[in-house]
């Protein structure tokens, strides 16, 4: 009972609103890259569209299919993500992953809302689909760098 009662307690009101208004919650009609990520354990995906101009994310969309702590988890990437270089992105990404695997410190600025996700860090089962907004986004930075540089 007391892990079910953890289980509750995770999905706390902020997570559910977060998981409520995913800002960019669209794809974009010409992105320069798209990039879909699947967590096999659950089956959440999340689909990123994105434009780079002046090494920085110019246009953002992503179509969000997870459980509420993957929707959470795109929502603070949706709205930080605009004016972010890919630096930033992956740096945002890493600590994510190490907050939640490592008990690392919180995603820095303006990806710091993802610190509401730290409860899950108990939650293995989770980790995939809370990464999925930022990985997508990460590789999605990556090839349009790549794709302005060939």
């Amino acid at each position: 009972m007391s892990g079910e009662t953890d289980l509750i307690k995770l999905y706390s009101g902020r997570i559910l609103e977060l998981a409520a208004d995913i800002p960019h919650n669209a794809r974009l009609d010409d992105p320069q890259v798209s990039v879909k990520k699947r967590s096999p354990l659950c089956g959440s995906t999340v689909t990123v569209d994105l434009t780079l101009k002046d090494g920085k994310v110019a246009d953002f969309g992503q179509d969000v299919k997870a459980c509420a702590l993957g929707q959470a988890a795109a929502s603070v990437v949706g709205g930080a993500i605009i004016g972010r270089t890919p630096e930033e992105i992956q740096t945002a990404r890493d600590a994510l992953r190490a907050m939640l695997k490592e008990d690392g410190p919180t995603p820095p600025a303006p990806f710091d809302g993802l610190e509401v996700l730290r409860p899950a860090a108990a939650y293995k089962n989770r980790h995939a689909s809370i990464m999925l907004s930022l990985d997508a986004a990460s590789q999605a930075v990556e090839e349009a760098r790549d794709s302005q540089s060939a």
